[in-house]
């Protein structure tokens, strides 16, 4: 099955070669029930929804959670990515589109769901802290989460610790920002934590995602 990992114009956290092997671990473990947390831009899940749709022909579903631009409450230790502070485009053609012509906020609720139209039947978008939101959704069916949403240790442990409590199937947990290549030590720490406080195996990919099955 051929696996290219499209940036379709939009920012996103994986980039070049990152988006291809995240793209690989839905290859290799073809989930059908996929949890993203920490959607962004919606890049990484039209990339899911598309491998999904290959791979299953329209029997999948996708959640996606996210504070959504607009709804952010900044806390003191939360840490977020660069890239989403603001819509600065190094492409002239994309910053005029965007921030002047469109006037879109390509981290709204609203952008992200225009953008995953095609998939409105597969997909469930969920505005708010996954500290307050992640225990409100029924996670027993997914098979397949990717964690890229708060980065403080709290949220992380709490999100980590939330996925490990509900009862299910069993569950691959892939984490980013965990090693060096996109470090950020607060998710190295409760990643450790938690791997080590329930006795699981963690494989590091590529010196970036940390991988856990659940």
């Amino acid at each position: 099955m051929s696996i290219i990992y499209k940036d379709y114009w939009r920012k996103s956290g994986l980039k070049g070669k990152w988006g291809e092997i995240y793209l690989s671990r839905l290859e290799k473990y073809q989930p059908k029930h996929v949890l993203e947390i920490g959607v962004f831009c919606g890049v990484t899940a039209m990339n899911t929804c598309d491998y999904l749709q290959k791979k299953h022909k329209g029997d999948f579903s996708y959640t996606g959670i996210d504070l959504f631009g607009s709804n952010k409450k900044y806390l003191n230790d939360e840490i977020e990515p660069k890239f989403l502070k603001d819509q600065k485009f190094s492409n002239p053609l994309k910053n005029l589109y965007y921030n002047y012509i469109m006037r879109e906020n390509l981290n709204s609720l609203e952008s992200v769901e225009k953008f995953l139209k095609r998939y409105k039947n597969n997909i469930k978008l969920i505005a708010g802290d996954t500290n307050t939101v992640l225990d409100t959704i029924n996670i027993k069916d997914i098979d397949f989460i990717f964690l890229d949403g708060g980065h403080s240790y709290k949220t992380v442990m709490n999100d980590l610790n939330m996925l490990w409590s509900s009862k299910g199937k069993s569950k691959v947990l892939l984490c980013d920002d965990y090693g060096k290549m996109s470090y950020i030590p607060e998710v190295e720490k409760a990643i450790n934590n938690f791997v080590r406080k329930n006795n699981l195996n963690l494989n590091i990919i590529e010196n970036r995602f940390a991988e856990i099955i659940i």
